[in-house]
């Protein structure tokens, strides 16, 4: 799945003054299908922005964003969305909240769990099935989200500072996880994170975003072959890269 966003530009209107607020100018990127590439600069740079408008939650006030050549009008099934928060249904169990938009969609119940215990297994939660929402830690309630993401056979993955809220050993323990299955499925992941370290292990491209109004200040091709190794000289100086790269944004 091919991503094109093209001169794409975003204006709020702020509730107290009435006072327009240019939130990006001029984004344009092409993100090609299996790639995996995040998204970080300052606070309030307008990464979510741009990932909410790729959704297609929120529309631009310029441009245009493609999906595999068709135009983003809206949200669609084909494009996994995982927030911040989780999201779960804190009325359903974990079984029940995977295979909400199977059920929906209209999918032979049976058929379903079975597949979502298959996913269940790959991030050791298939003993957590019955469990609800308010039983499961914030590592388990994350890969719930994730799994709920996956099943849908969603051709893209885009996600929201997933990992923020959870300790480092959950943290790699996720990203290992996540790469691994959608390395297997190809699918395409746009990534917003503050974490540089994150960003640098799981990426093939960096989107360094320049401080409002939020435009691309420095795109980084990563070669390094996965796993990477967090300890390497080269790993330790592409962090430092991409983090003194922020910094110049921040001061410009």
């Amino acid at each position: 799945m091919t991503f094109e966003v093209e001169n794409v530009s975003k204006t709020f209107v702020s509730g107290d003054s009435d006072e327009e607020v240019i939130a990006l100018k001029d984004i344009n990127l092409t993100i090609e299908t299996g790639e995996f590439v995040s998204f970080v600069g300052p606070s309030g740079c307008g990464k979510t922005t741009t990932l909410r408008i790729i959704e297609g939650f929120e529309k631009p006030t310029e441009g245009t964003v493609k999906d595999d050549g068709e135009l983003v009008t809206g949200p669609s099934n084909q494009r996994g969305f995982i927030f911040q928060n989780y999201s779960l249904f804190p009325w359903l169990n974990v079984i029940d909240n995977v295979i909400f938009g199977l059920n929906i969609n209209g999918k032979p119940e049976k058929e379903s769990k079975k597949r979502a215990m298959e996913y269940l297994k790959t991030v050791g939660l298939e003993d957590f099935a019955e469990r609800y929402p308010s039983e499961l830690s914030g590592g388990m309630k994350q890969r719930v989200a994730i799994i709920r993401s996956l099943i849908n056979d969603s051709k893209s993955l885009l996600m929201d500072e997933t990992f923020s809220a959870l300790d480092i050993q959950t943290k790699h323990k996720l990203q290992n996880q996540i790469l691994k299955i959608c390395k297997e499925q190809k699918k395409t992941i746009i990534f917003v994170t503050h974490d540089i370290d994150e960003a640098v292990y799981l990426s093939d491209r960096i989107v360094v975003f320049s401080r409002r109004p939020g435009m691309v200040k420095k795109i980084f091709e990563i070669k390094m072959d996965h796993p990477r190794d967090r300890q390497c000289q080269e790993f330790e100086d592409l962090v430092s890269e991409v983090i003194e790269m922020i910094g110049e944004v921040e001061e410009d």
